[in-house]
């Protein structure tokens, strides 16, 4: 077989790797009668040739666009003739090569197609599964980019210095070099692979393994003490001595968390549900099942929402099949899980058309900070945020609030609340901005000068009783039985249930009156059970800005600026934060943009900065753009979207830049689509 992209070195034999890779490459692809250059759509490069065999067959024209049904009724055929036999190249006994996920690496950063990056993915596991099932788990990690999961604590610990240094002394380079080099190039990763690759070695190491390349990064993660970082460079070093071809580039993008493969994690967890099918050797799928993969990765999707824990996942997934993982991988105190969202409403005749024949209820939206509270059967207690990091060290007077205010009966639970900024002397809710002036960690009840009042409006699991399945009216009379109320401390949402336009718009003037948001619409009855990880159109967001402008605000990344021309207050920035946040970006700055940044060429920011922080804008309008790359594709197939009249709202501490607004998730891409649909009409 010969693909010119998927050069394998002699540790990973050709054979093996492109069967493991043909399929996703040949979906893409159809045979005409005569043989021409490949070049459209794709990264892949095949000359003119009488035969060139992809996965025994023969490609011999240009691609032919098909349909994404078509597409994946191709995948499944493809993927069930999959031979894990002529894909695995180690011994019977031995552990995964690295290079073998490495070079998978390599082939789904050439693709741009979600369909042939599962199939790449899913073949992937499938071989692991089937031959060396104990480093599964590894496996999973490294394609997910994370050692732990968010609530643990743990992390590598390693800023980019850190990691030039080693990567220098492993290479015998000059340090000064390293960074030049990574300037140039904008790529740490690329700079590891030419480096590593010119260095001569006196001896041929020994070839690195998924499960010791993990291992390692685990070691790294728990040195601790005064010599921690030099130990840290020491296994860096260690690992990258070990590394051939392009081993070390994606080493250090690990390392640095930034694999760049286009590889989004709700589509590992469809790849993974799917190879857990076709392994399948515990059951076959219920009867009432119609397309076993489709519900597979259901399924894992929804298992994960609830226990976003790949250590405790992937052992039940092997140990018991995907058909049971539900009943094998349940939620427990003490794993968060990942929070429903709402979907934005214009106004109160949108919610009660969505909700029509429906009985709902109305909760004041809090300007606060989301939290999820964990009460252990041991006394012990855990506060999570939104995206599941432990918040425990920075609120010690919630975890006092929740242990003396919940009912004697309750034994243990999960509580689904807000942490909102409190004047416990005037009896009054403060602006958000408020709250975040609390340090971060390591906060002593002594030294706590903004007091939090907890809003709680829902539970999820009580006394060693899951909730998610039971109605919303159902959960909250296990939440109202299992807490004392008590003012500027907790407190359960101020809620009505009405269906009367009237009444609700004077309730939420009251709410906005309050100091909070707006209102959240929630279906009580039908329709109403918790949906972890999902935004749903059973829970409406009304805010008094949704009202005014596009209906939803977007997390965004700043990655340039331009030097300001006078006073600019227009967009949400008082000259002290203009200041503030200029200065802020200061340190971020970079020479050059990232390679997979997408902007025009006829824009020329003065700065370019490193993607750090997250923004939460509003705008008056969304507007076709020929010059901003936003969405491109989505109204028009050459143009973006931009914002019309943006504000700053805050910056958003509680999302890291993989978290920012995307048009490739669904509720984003509906906003878009509908907000120009709207205008258009």
């Amino acid at each position: 077989m010969s693909n010119p992209n998927l050069e394998i070195m002699s540790t990973c034999p050709r054979s093996a790797f492109d069967v493991l890779m043909s399929n996703a490459y040949e979906s893409r692809t159809r045979k005409r009668e005569a043989p021409v250059e490949i070049s459209q759509t794709s990264n892949f490069t095949v000359k003119k040739s009488a035969s060139n065999p992809i996965g025994g067959a023969h490609v011999k024209n240009s691609q032919v666009k098909i349909s994404p049904d078509e597409s994946l009724v191709e995948l499944k055929k493809k993927a069930a003739n999959f031979d894990v036999k002529r894909a695995v190249y180690w011994g019977e006994g031995e552990r995964v090569p690295f290079m073998f996920v490495v070079k998978a690496f390599d082939a789904m950063s050439k693709e741009s197609g979600r369909i042939a990056i599962t199939e790449i993915v899913c073949n992937m596991l499938r071989t692991v599964i089937e031959t060396t099932p104990d480093d599964l788990l590894a496996v999973v990690c490294l394609l997910a980019n994370r050692i732990a999961s968010p609530h643990e604590d743990l992390e590598l610990g390693l800023g980019d210095a850190s990691i030039m240094e080693a990567l220098a002394g492993a290479c015998g380079a000059d340090v000064n070099r390293i960074k030049k080099q990574y300037t140039d190039l904008g790529d740490l990763g690329l700079v590891a692979k030419a480096s590593r690759s010119s260095q001569p070695l006196m001896r041929k190491p020994e070839a690195l393994t998924v499960a010791k390349v993990f291992d390692t990064f685990q070691l790294i993660a728990k040195e601790s003490g005064r010599d921690s970082q030099r130990k840290k460079k020491n296994h860096i070093k260690a690992l990258l001595v070990a590394a051939t071809d392009s081993e070390p580039q994606y080493l250090i993008r690990l390392l640095q968390t930034k694999l760049r493969i286009g590889l989004a994690e709700r589509t590992l967890l469809t790849a993974l549900g799917h190879a857990a099918v076709y392994s399948e050797k515990h059951s076959s799928p219920p009867g009432n099942v119609d397309n076993p993969l489709e519900e597979a990765a259901k399924i894992v999707k929804q298992v994960y929402s609830v226990i976003p824990v790949y250590d405790k996942m992937v052992p039940a997934l092997l140990s018991g099949g995907v058909w049971n993982l539900p009943k094998t991988c349940r939620c427990s105190p003490g794993i968060p899980i990942v929070l429903m969202l709402a979907k934005a409403a214009k106004g109160v005749p949108e919610v009660l058309e969505k909700f029509e024949n429906m009985e709902f209820t109305c909760e004041y939206k809090y300007d606060g900070e989301r939290a999820q509270i964990h009460f252990m059967e041991n006394g012990s207690v855990e506060i999570y945020s939104r995206n599941a990091e432990r918040n425990t060290g920075k609120f010690p007077d919630v975890v006092a609030a929740v242990t003396r205010l919940k009912k004697p009966c309750i034994k243990s639970f999960v509580l689904d609340c807000e942490l909102v900024a409190y004047d416990r002397e005037k009896q009054k809710i403060l602006p958000f901005q408020i709250l975040s002036t609390r340090a971060k960690k390591n906060v002593v009840m002594n030294g706590i000068k903004v007091d939090v009042c907890i809003y709680a409006f829902d539970i999820l699991y009580a006394n060693g009783q899951e909730l998610l399945q039971e109605r919303l009216d159902v959960r909250r009379e296990h939440l109202y039985k299992s807490f004392q109320e008590e003012q500027g401390f907790f407190q359960f949402a101020t809620s009505i249930t009405s269906n009367d336009p009237k009444e609700i718009e004077m309730f939420f003037d009251d709410a906005v009156n309050s100091g909070s948001e707006g209102l959240m619409m929630k279906t009580l009855k039908k329709d109403a059970t918790y949906e972890p990880s999902k935004r749903s159109n059973n829970w409406l967001k009304l805010k008094k800005d949704y009202m005014d402008g596009i209906g939803d605000s977007l997390d965004l990344v700043p990655i340039a600026a331009f030097h300001g021309r006078g006073k600019r207050t227009g967009t949400g920035f008082s000259e002290v934060m203009l200041e503030e946040w200029s200065a802020s970006l200061r340190s971020k700055v970079i020479p050059k943009p990232k390679s997979y940044y997408r902007y025009s060429d006829t824009i020329s920011p003065d700065v370019w900065f490193e993607p750090t922080e997250v923004w939460e804008v509003k705008a008056a309008d969304l507007t076709v753009s020929p010059v901003h790359r936003a969405a491109i594709g989505i109204v028009y197939p050459d143009k973006g979207i931009s914002l019309r009249f943006p504000r700053l709202v805050r910056v958003r501490e509680d999302k890291s830049p993989e978290e920012a607004s995307s048009s490739d998730t669904e509720h984003h891409a509906e906003l878009v689509k509908e907000w120009m649909e709207f205008r258009a009409s």
